[in-house]
């Protein structure tokens, strides 16, 4: 299928907003819509397809938004549904498509229908929308399993009544019982409800947690949210009932026109249970998270790219690749450690940060992804080369992850700082009339600022630039065929149909380029017709 003709997202290049953290126009420190509305000329212009926006709903922000109080409502801290629809608008104005975040594991604790089963009390309906269970020990004094949940801690909180209900994050987020009819019907509407406002799709968090297994028996280790189980029988990861939820919220998307899509959060234990989202008449995409947990090793890089292909491939899905986003230390940091996966924020590991090896990585590794079959996503401010901030004082820190951790492990926020605009000293055009941030921002940013980086041709910035053109405009970027090369050890070399070639030296040994008509784009200086270490680059060769 040729990409012009095929569904847009099966090649599209998008753009995750982390809300809070985009841009502020209302003057408070906290990122809104109003401040993504006065930038899709910059987005536009970057050249990327869509924009995925992380929760805006109202919530008591226990999770950054992902504790929703109200799915078809706007917080007001980020404006209003009207608003909401103006962006929706604008965006597809400026010929980007928005994707939105929705959120079916777990409600707030504040939402109407938590709140509901709450005052209503044990066997009634409105508890049944929920995991309440009655507890184990003398009394029930204990939880019902010893499930834990991935902030930390037990899964299980007891109310007053004495019975407890689950929570596989915090005790703040109360899991939906998805076996409910009344559960499911009621998502269905909240899909249509965005789908008429003209939202282009979603992506689904913690696609694969749906479902518990009957009984809730104990599961015997513990879990990590970013520590995908390797098993294939787990009691409340990946059971194979969330695809009959995915299949029907698949018709719901279809009665619509314009090609409405679903991306799946789903860590799973390899490339074969993935493709099981994607199947045809189920979920579209899903973020290839063994890419983005890959070292920065060309064996590791290869298998995963080969298996990940090859799975979803035999489903008649497309690969969509992804290195960073609101979870993740961010890859220029990762990369210039020596310990280069991809992983959560850790407490038990500290190491020497090269951030100049980071940043020559991380360009190479850019143009890697933009370079492979399928689509792609960007975390805001990846395009400007921001590493992790791992310095935030402790008493900025709001990641339940902290105080759940015990101050033991600091979170995600060191990813989701604000982003810096303009100018050269915080808050970087971030916040209308210089409001303060609401996580502070490094002083080192001012060589960082988009503003900094516009027509700088050196620049991370300019680099995604131009990336992004070639691949809209080169017939062989986007979907379609890869076809590997010779290469010495340590060297990724693969061709794409028509007339490109993509090389990636991940030795410590420059490596003399193959016969090309022409160098379409470089992520650093070339020396003499050779790819020095940690660069890449995209050549013009005769098929």
């Amino acid at each position: 299928m040729h990409k012009d003709s095929a569904p847009w997202w099966r090649s599209a290049v998008i753009y995750q907003i982390y809300i809070r953290s985009f841009a502020d126009r209302s003057g408070d420190g906290v990122g809104d819509i109003a401040g993504i509305r006065s930038r899709l000329p910059y987005l536009r212009d970057l050249g990327v397809d869509a924009i995925w926006i992380t929760p805006w709903y109202p919530s008591p922000m226990v999770d950054a938004g992902y504790d929703v109080a109200d799915y078809t409502g706007i917080d007001p801290r980020f404006g209003t549904v009207t608003d909401a629809e103006a962006l929706i608008a604008e965006a597809h104005d400026h010929g980007m498509r928005v994707i939105l975040d929705i959120v079916p594991n777990h409600t707030s604790d504040r939402h109407a229908w938590f709140e509901a089963a709450l005052a209503a009390g044990p066997g009634s309906p409105e508890r049944d929308r929920y995991m309440f269970r009655q507890g184990t020990g003398p009394g029930g004094e204990l939880p019902p399993n010893d499930w834990r949940g991935m902030f930390g801690g037990s899964a299980w909180t007891r109310v007053p009544d004495g019975e407890w209900y689950l929570h596989l994050f915090a005790d703040a987020q109360p899991d939906l019982d998805w076996e409910n009819t009344e559960v499911r019907r009621d998502f269905e509407k909240v899909l249509g409800f965005w789908f008429d406002r003209g939202v282009d799709g979603f992506r689904i968090d913690v696609a694969h947690g749906l479902i518990k297994q009957e009984g809730l028996p104990d599961v015997g280790e513990a879990g990590d949210v970013l520590e995908p189980t390797k098993r294939e029988d787990h009691p409340h990861w990946d059971r194979d009932g969330v695809h009959e939820i995915f299949r029907e919220w698949r018709k719901v998307a279809d009665r619509y026109d314009g090609d409405r899509t679903f991306t799946a959060e789903a860590w799973v234990s390899g490339p074969k249970r993935l493709a099981r989202y994607v199947r045809p008449g189920e979920l579209q995409t899903a973020f290839n998270f063994d890419f983005l947990r890959a070292p920065w090793d060309a064996r590791s890089l290869r298998e995963v790219i080969d298996t990940s292909l090859e799975a979803l491939g035999a489903v008649g899905a497309p690969a969509t690749w992804v290195l960073s986003n609101h979870d993740v230390v961010r890859h220029v940091t990762r990369y210039g450690r020596a310990h280069t996966e991809g992983r959560g924020p850790r407490a038990d590991v500290v190491e020497p940060l090269d951030l100049a090896l980071g940043i020559r990585r991380a360009r190479a590794a850019a143009l890697l992804m933009l370079a492979l079959p399928g689509g792609a996503y960007v975390y805001q401010g990846e395009e400007l080369g921001l590493a992790e901030v791992e310095d935030i004082p402790e008493e900025f820190l709001q990641d339940p992850v902290w105080e759940r951790s015990g101050h033991t492990a600091r979170g995600r926020d060191g990813c989701r700082v604000p982003l810096p605009w303009s100018g050269d000293a915080p808050p970087f055009g971030f916040s209308a009339d210089g409001a303060t941030p609401w996580l502070p921002q490094p002083k080192a940013w001012k060589d960082l600022t988009a503003e900094a980086q516009t027509g700088e041709p050196g620049s991370m910035l300019e680099l995604y630039r131009t990336a992004l053109r070639l691949r809209h405009d080169h017939p062989a970027l986007g979907e379609g065929d890869l076809r590997w090369q010779e290469s010495p050890e340590g060297v990724l070399v693969f061709s794409r149909t028509p007339g490109l070639v993509c090389a990636v030296n991940l030795s410590e040994a420059p490596y003399t380029l193959p016969a090309h008509r022409d160098v379409l784009l470089a992520s650093g200086p070339l020396e003499a017709g050779t790819l020095p270490p940690d660069t890449a680059a995209w050549l013009a060769v005769d098929d």
